[in-house]
């Protein structure tokens, strides 16, 4: 087996959400092993830390100030990622999120979920964590004949989580919209697959999970004890999978799959 199956030091990898935990490990990984990466988010602050931290262990990249949900500010990214570090030849969409009033707690009413967050958090995960990324990148993309695009969705999008019902759904539109591409574009060069990561503590999902003693909520609890490996993951733990489909020598032949990362959690569900 060749030794650079993983090498990407002939790519340049956008990764839209860098700024975030999942997102900002990914990009690590991208540019260990070779790939000058491109930091889009709306916190330069975050954005810069991961910049110093990739830079510091020998790696080259940059951050970029970007909207998800913005396509001028997408394209203007583009522009001056193309005339810094090059084409882009690897896109990571981890953009994404939630929102409370689209949340489901028990002995809610759905029929009084409000319309405005159900839009929202669609729009967030769905047109900002895919749609709008696909279509400026993959743009270049189809231009150069070359390219991976890896859609960050969730184990939501596969089974219908309680509570989160509009991120379920989005989740599960952003996995059809990964198979949609991944056969329009199969003889053009690009490839496009997604990663659906399991329970990974985070900013975000903390509280949801945790204690402020460290122990777990009864929704944490749940989970743990639907988790065959009966722990989290940790945000390195998506770092092999994201380099493997990002890579066109080890994944060549794959495209419009899923790579669900849980630690066995969807072998008890479904």
């Amino acid at each position: 087996m060749s030794n650079d199956l993983f090498d990407l030091s002939n790519d340049v990898a956008v990764v839209i959400g860098g700024t975030g935990t999942l997102g900002g490990s990914m990009a690590s990984a991208l540019a260990s092993s070779g790939a000058r990466v491109a930091i889009l988010g709306r916190s330069e602050e975050r954005g810069a830390a991961r910049v110093k931290e990739i830079e510091a262990a020998g790696g080259t990249a940059m951050f970029h100030a970007a909207d998800a949900l913005d396509p001028d500010s997408l394209v203007a990214a583009r522009d001056a990622i193309n005339n810094q570090l090059g084409p882009v030849s690897i896109l990571l969409s981890a953009a994404g999120g939630n929102r409370p009033d689209a949340t489901l707690p028990p002995g809610s009413n759905f029929c009084t979920l409000p319309r405005e967050a159900w839009n929202e958090v669609f729009d967030l995960n769905l047109v900002g964590g895919s749609l709008l990324p696909s279509q400026v990148f993959g743009e270049t993309m189809l231009a150069e004949g070359r390219g991976s695009i890896i859609n960050v969705a969730s184990m939501a999008g596969m089974i219908p989580l309680s509570r989160v019902v509009a991120y379920s759904a989005a989740k599960a539109a952003v996995l059809n919209l990964t198979q949609f591409l991944a056969r329009e574009w199969a003889t053009k060069g690009v490839r496009v697959n997604a990663i659906s990561p399991g329970f990974f503590p985070a900013e975000q999902n903390k509280a949801l999970l945790f204690n402020e003693d460290g122990s777990y909520t009864e929704r944490g609890g749940q989970i743990i004890g639907h988790t065959p490996m009966a722990r989290f993951g940790s945000a390195e733990e998506l770092s092999g999978a994201v380099v493997w489909l990002a890579s066109q020598k080890a994944s060549s032949f794959v495209t419009g799959q899923n790579i669900v990362v849980d630690g066995g959690f969807i072998s008890t569900t479904i």
